[in-house]
């Protein structure tokens, strides 16, 4: 069994360059490979973008947004709070909001729901792991499904999505659903994934206004 413990080269780096977890460079590979922060078609490029940072704790991929998109706004939600060590006071900004609970829980959503609509929708959340694959990728596929909803009742037309999800039975059909919703919609591993690891990312470009059915 892998020692997640012990600090490997992208946690290292991480910490050199003020993120609180590995995480960030998983969202620089998504960001690189499919410009999911690009304004929708239609808008000018000063265009304001609202994202939504579903299961954002210790804080990486939130911090990446506040400290490289200047003109976003950006709601955050996760049980956990967010990590203080580097953010340099960019948690406090008018432009960032947070609700610590749990985005699942019916008034978290509505008070997520009330900033929006979105831009882009962004979920790094992973369940509590057991260590059994199959209950924790059922886990997964849930907190996915979840945010697969938030993004078809809260995201803008020509937006954008990314989610976590463990590889597991029956995660093709929440695939399945995206290519009905998006204009694009495929898996997508980083290269900054443990290599042992059951995760993998769904990236949906381009929401539609009416889905395919």
């Amino acid at each position: 069994m892998a020692d997640y413990k012990k600090p490997d080269y992208w946690q290292q780096k991480a910490r050199k360059e003020g993120y609180p977890a590995r995480s960030v460079y998983k969202l620089m590979e998504i960001v690189k490979k499919f410009n999911i922060f690009k304004p929708a078609a239609g808008k000018s490029a000063s265009a304001k973008l609202r994202i939504l940072d579903l299961g954002a704790a210790p804080g990486s991929w939130s911090l990446y947004v506040l400290r490289n998109y200047k003109n976003a706004f950006l709601s955050a939600a996760d049980l956990s709070p967010l990590s203080r060590e580097f953010d340099n006071g960019f948690f406090d900004g008018d432009n960032f909001f947070f609700v610590q609970g749990d985005f699942t829980a019916d008034e978290n959503r509505e008070a997520l729901l009330a900033k929006g609509p979105y831009s882009v929708i962004i979920s790094d959340a992973a369940p509590s792991t057991t260590g059994n694959h199959m209950i924790d990728s059922t886990r997964s596929f849930e907190l996915a499904e979840t945010v697969i909803a938030y993004a078809e009742s809260s995201l803008a037309p020509g937006g954008n999505l990314a989610v976590k999800v463990f590889q597991g039975s029956g995660i093709d059909t929440l695939l399945k659903k995206m290519k009905k919703n998006f204009t694009t919609a495929k898996s997508f591993k980083p290269e900054a994934c443990r290599g042992e690891s059951v995760e993998t990312y769904f990236i949906g470009l381009g929401k539609l206004s009416q889905p395919n059915l």
